[in-house]
């Protein structure tokens, strides 16, 4: 229409224009940010949060408990505004302000799903666990192998590069351990397991035919200093932000090196509500954001998109970005957009004690337990019968107080400092199958306080991981005995999906744009500018934690656009 050129503000478009946007800027956003503007691309990252500034904004994190109002604690208020965050291991009274007030972002739950997120610069990356697994060929064959999910369009081989790439970055302490299931990395110096942590290692290392290990953890925590970050101190305090930078976050690491480029823009407050798609060119030409400040809508262009959202949220704006070409959702006419929604499922394992090593106690709050790397459905010989692919175990051991129930004075208090016995535990992450009917989809009757669809999400845990639940517990009680540990006990709180921290799915990679949503180099098949990155684009969910894979297939597919923004293929 004539009317609708009169309209258009080329001053604003030209301003609101760059080379590449970035949605998100947490650990997979922080990455993509950082590859782009090394690359020489004008890049704007949006951040639907508040600003974060590394050290400045993680205030309180160097006072002890007592110099806290509630002693580290949750409170009444806490578990009211927040009932889901406030159940996470990270949540306490320092680091509740890095996640969000459950009351102001709603969502729905068709069947029980623990969406905990964090709506700020950085993101999750801030308080994430840091435990970085590579994936072997176990994991990237296993759809092609038993025929759960769809065939992954790559092998450890294309992202083997890519994880040597960024892991000296990230700054990963770690042992050499030569497994195939787990394969070694570019590590640091790896932290030191304590005498009973040694002892038990020992005997489950010889006690199984099997070849299972038990390991130090593999965490991106620095040993060693990493450029001007570290290192770690052992607070054990990560999740309420280092002031130390003593692990990866996207505020301490990635952000700032795309900052030193003088190519990043970053916007926060900007919720995107769609990518706007040219259906003259095939390709989308911008985003289309909501300003949480102001309300207002406003549009930004760009050659290139990566959506870094996280697995929900990147579904959620694929889905609402709908036009004549993509009514059912940007990229999504194989309907797979929202589906095959997986997370780890875990809160199963087995704790003892041991009377040994009543003369020694151990040093610091290392801030890393240990690791037994998948052990079942990895050959011919550790095959199961009850359930397919695998878990693997993490946990640690420790010596904490006396338990002592009344008294009074001196002897009392001076009673208190006295060691109790050492125990341990180790409980189990399990591999999630790829399900088409665990979905999320978009809620248009309910909508959030900026006029956007709520989220339903539609997600369960089924027989596969039942059975395999089973084999869990029994394998983590065996070893503990195996290993000496007296008075053995089990657990299963059995938590519900989305509480493990791992979602991943919703706009997978494969070799079939039938059957997915991305190709290889975690391209769209039918949008050949936007590119998925973060956990939407897995195709399976291994067991192990899925954050550095996220990172490489990242860098990865950052050096592909820019070769091909370059060649002019997109």
């Amino acid at each position: 229409m004539p009317g609708d050129t009169l309209n258009v503000n080329n001053k604003a478009v030209a301003q609101n224009t760059y080379d590449a946007i970035v949605v998100g800027s947490g650990i997979s956003g922080g990455w993509a940010a950082k590859e782009l503007c090394e690359q020489g691309l004008k890049t704007l990252v949006l951040e639907r949060g508040r600003m974060v500034e590394h050290i400045k904004d993680y205030t309180d994190t160097t006072k002890d408990p007592w110099e806290l109002t509630h002693h580290g604690g949750r409170t009444t208020q806490n578990k009211t505004d927040s009932p889901i965050q406030s159940k996470c291991y990270a949540y306490n009274e320092v680091s509740s302000k890095f996640f969000v007030n459950d009351k102001e972002h709603p969502y729905n739950q068709t069947k029980p799903f623990d969406w905990v997120r964090g709506y700020h610069v950085g993101g999750r990356s801030i308080m994430w666990g840091r435990q970085c697994y590579r994936w072997s060929d176990v994991d990237f064959g296993a759809n092609a192998k038993d025929g759960h999910g769809v065939d992954w369009p790559i092998r450890y081989k294309d992202i083997a590069p890519w994880y040597d790439y960024v892991e000296p970055f990230v700054g990963i302490s770690g042992s050499v351990e030569g497994l195939p299931q787990l394969p070694d990395g570019k590590f640091l110096p790896p932290m030191e397991m304590n005498c009973l942590e040694k002892q038990v290692a020992e005997r489950i290392n010889k006690g199984f035919a099997d070849g299972r290990r038990m390991i130090i953890g593999r965490t991106a925590n620095h040993t060693v200093k990493v450029g001007d970050r570290g290192p770690c101190q052992f607070r054990n305090k990560c999740h309420e932000g280092c002031p130390f930078g003593g692990y990866f976050s996207s505020n301490a690491a990635t952000l700032p090196a795309a900052a030193r480029t003088g190519n990043m823009t970053l916007r926060p407050f900007s919720i995107v509500q769609e990518v706007i798609y040219d259906k003259d060119t095939k390709k989308a030409k911008g985003v289309r954001i909501v300003d949480t400040e102001t309300m207002k809508t406003e549009e930004f262009y760009a050659k290139i998109i990566f959506l870094n959202a996280s697995t929900i949220a990147t579904a959620s704006i694929l889905l609402n970005s709908v036009s004549d070409a993509f009514p059912n959702g940007l990229g999504n006419s194989s309907e797979q957009v929202g589906h095959n929604l997986m997370d780890h499922h875990y809160g199963v394992g087995a704790y003892g004690e041991s009377e040994d090593f009543a003369d020694q106690y151990f040093y610091g709050r290392r801030a890393n337990g240990i690791y037994i790397p998948r052990f079942r459905n990895i050959n011919e010989q550790t095959t199961q019968k009850d359930y397919v692919r695998g878990f693997g175990y993490q946990g640690g051991g420790g010596r904490g107080r006396i338990d002592i129930q009344e008294g009074i004075g001196g002897d009392y208090k001076e009673s208190l400092t006295e060691p109790g016995k050492w125990t341990m535990g180790i409980g189990s992450w399990g591999e999630h199958l790829p399900y088409y009917e665990n979905k999320m989809t978009l809620n248009k009757d309910k909508k959030d306080k900026w006029g956007l669809p709520t989220i339903d999400i539609d997600c369960e845990f089924k027989e596969n991981e039942k059975a395999m639940r089973k084999d869990m517990m029994e394998s983590a009680k065996e070893m503990l005995e195996k290993a000496g540990l007296k008075n053995v006990g089990t657990y299963d709180s059995a938590p519900a999906p989305g509480f493990c921290i791992h979602e991943m799915g919703t706009a997978r990679m494969g070799k079939d744009p039938k059957t997915s949503v991305l190709n290889g180099n975690n391209q769209m098949h039918e949008v050949n500018n936007v590119f998925i990155t973060d956990g939407a684009c897995m195709a399976s969910s291994a067991c192990q934690n899925p954050s550095v894979t996220y990172m490489a297939l990242t860098a990865r597919a950052c050096d592909f656009a820019v070769k091909e923004l370059k060649k002019g293929n997109i």
